[in-house]
């Protein structure tokens, strides 16, 4: 089966699949929607908000709406994965919003799935993909009932298993995720490369060279996606006015906010305050 990319054009329910013998995100990453990443094979470097995270074969990662991630290449860069986001109002009935309750709790989930829950949740993938792929009447709710089945399983396998130590690649990255934590802490006021390698006791060279190894990212791209990620909740969220968000998350000029803002989601500000 070739590559494919489904979506049902309303942003809350999209599939895609992809086997590559090399791929690194070319972008900064978040939405609205859960993300429930597949590794059906190959190994994968994904940064999730703060860390760098090495998943394998059979690793399923469930990341919540506007946490930013980026996945790249390890030393073996051929993989295969599907990705299914699907929004929350899918989930809305009081039946799931129980049995899902770990998703609400957690920014990502990382699950290790049994071998008999990963057969199952093989079976689940290929279904899935023929259906995607034959667009049988119905195929749409059928492959969102899958993607829920999933979703289930995973969060029964985190209620059931005691929680693993994920640990980063090494020192480096450990290191770099303390430097990104206070990025996000700190993501209102004037941050630059030269004040944070004072703050971390690291060359800018240091910084600048280390940070887009572990994380994928630039500085600057990391920080415009997160101060872009924060404004976007404020514009959905708030009544606030444009200039006084973008002051708010750290830019000094709104022209800028602007051009920065529809680089990374693809929409001018107001895009979002659409029914408000």
């Amino acid at each position: 089966m070739g590559d494919f990319q489904y979506d049902n054009g309303e942003g809350t329910f999209s599939v895609s699949y992809r086997k590559a013998r090399s791929h690194n995100m070319p972008a900064s990453h978040f939405h609205s929607t859960y993300e429930i990443f597949c590794l059906m094979s190959g190994k994968r470097e994904f940064f999730i908000k703060d860390r760098t995270i090495v998943i394998h074969e059979g690793d399923i990662v469930i990341i919540s709406p506007n946490i930013l991630h980026r996945t790249t290449n390890t030393e073996m860069p051929e993989h295969e994965r599907l990705i299914v986001n699907i929004h929350e109002k899918h989930m809305a009935a009081m039946s799931y919003t129980e049995v899902l309750h770990p998703l609400f709790e957690k920014e990502y989930l990382i699950v290790k799935c049994t071998l008999q829950d990963r057969l199952a949740m093989e079976t689940m993938l290929q279904t899935m993909m023929t259906e995607m792929s034959e667009k049988k009447p119905g195929f749409e709710l059928y492959a969102l009932t899958l993607a829920l089945q999933m979703l289930m399983i995973c969060c029964r396998h985190v209620k059931s298993s005691r929680a693993e130590t994920l640990e980063s690649p090494s020192p480096m990255h450990e290191r770099i995720s303390e430097v990104v934590r206070y990025m996000n802490s700190h993501y209102m006021n004037e941050l630059s490369l030269q004040l944070l390698s004072e703050e971390f006791y690291v060359s800018p060279y240091y910084l600048s060279r280390f940070f887009k190894e572990a994380t994928g990212f630039t500085f600057v791209e990391y920080l415009n996606s997160v101060r872009i990620k924060e404004a976007k909740k404020l514009l959905e969220q708030s009544s606030m006015k444009v200039n006084l968000i973008a002051k708010r998350v750290g830019f000094g000029s709104v022209t800028h906010f602007g051009r920065v803002f529809k680089s990374v989601t693809g929409y001018v500000p107001l895009h979002y305050r659409k029914g408000k």
